[in-house]
């Protein structure tokens, strides 16, 4: 398969944007594992389980397709499925069939999994604070989100183009 980059020379990063790319690079190394350092520390959770109980608690009835729960928290079925067994096992998430597609699961936020994410998202919310607000002015933070809008939403519409059955 050839793109649109393989029918001409390359066109290489300039010095302002090299520097640009590589905060881009230490900010995606760095910050997982600080988060996972914190949420480990106070809970006991990894950022990728935080992020399922938290988007759990957003949806309607604190329930979610399995599959839009992928999408949503940006994780692959499979390390979700094993993500949320460990999860039901700690008795935070409850899996069921989903009632009008038998092959579908619903998964939902437990009692137990709103009492652990009320407990934890404190000390996560600080941690976010430090590691990423703190440091900007609010019209940087208005900034920061415009940008990442423009970067991180055609890369979810290409991860939903590889999806079975969107072609």
């Amino acid at each position: 398969m050839t793109g649109p980059a393989d029918d001409a020379d390359p066109q290489w990063l300039d010095e302002s944007e090299m520097q640009a790319w590589l905060g881009v690079l230490r900010l995606v190394m760095l910050l997982p594992g600080a988060l996972d350092r914190q949420l480990r520390r106070d809970a006991g959770l990894t950022h990728a389980s935080y992020m399922i109980l938290a988007t759990l608690s957003d949806a309607p009835e604190r329930s979610m397709r399995m599959t839009e729960l992928a999408r949503s928290t940006a994780t692959s079925p499979s390390r979700l499925s094993h993500a949320v067994a460990a999860l039901e096992q700690r008795g935070w998430v409850a899996r069921r069939p989903c009632p009008r597609d038998r092959r579908g699961l619903i998964a939902s936020l437990t009692a137990d999994g709103v009492q652990v994410l009320e407990q934890t998202a404190p000390g996560h919310v600080a941690q976010v604070r430090t590691s990423v607000l703190d440091p900007l002015t609010s019209a940087e933070v208005a900034q920061l989100s415009s940008l990442l809008g423009k970067i991180v939403g055609p890369l979810e519409a290409d991860g939903r183009d590889d999806e079975p059955g969107s072609a």
